[in-house]
């Protein structure tokens, strides 16, 4: 069935807006998978704050190109749905890859990302990279680690010093107390 050419613009807009809006474009190939299955990976994608869509080929090229992004047409091949990364691409890329490898009849064929087309084995090393939480946590404990060094040196040093002027305080006590 024929899309009138209002609708074929309201899509064009459409991902033009998701595209605006994302910081990565990850395109899966979904022939097999039931309605079930999709929603159950559109929860899982809203989940790392971003968006699934079943996208017609020739529109999101058409889009892409009106967004000076690359056209990837290898990969705009036969039944594409589209996963918009909203928030951390990282994070939306993990929950992709991870949906693929349970579920076969999910394909993820690449993606763009910084206007360079993305092949799986990209989007791949992309799902291995820490959360935006998990580098957060390494960049405090980074930071950290040498303010307590110093706090560990300095308190040696205090603490040296009060053992000396202890042994020469109960040195003085010990010679006080020997005469009598």
């Amino acid at each position: 069935m024929a899309i009138s050419k209002a609708r074929k613009e309201e899509l064009v807009a459409q991902y033009k807006d998701l595209l605006g809006k994302s910081e990565a474009v990850f395109l899966t190939e979904y022939t097999g998978l039931t309605v079930q299955k999709m929603e159950a990976l559109r929860e899982e994608i809203r989940k790392a704050d971003g968006a699934f869509h079943v996208t017609k080929n020739t529109l999101l090229a058409l889009a892409l190109t009106e967004m000076d992004q690359p056209v990837p047409e290898e990969l705009l091949k036969g039944q594409v749905a589209s996963g918009f990364a909203l928030g951390s691409a990282p994070t939306l890329a993990k929950a992709l890859v991870d949906y693929a490898k349970d579920e076969d009849d999910l394909v993820l064929r690449g993606g763009i990302m910084d206007a360079r087309i993305l092949t799986y084995d990209e989007v791949d090393a992309l799902a291995k990279l820490p959360t935006l939480d998990q580098l957060r946590g390494q960049l405090i404990g980074l930071i950290s680690a040498p303010a307590q060094n110093i706090a560990q040196v300095v308190a040696g040093g205090v603490r040296q010093i009060v053992n000396v002027l202890d042994a020469y305080a109960k040195k003085d006590e010990s010679a006080e107390v020997e005469p009598a």
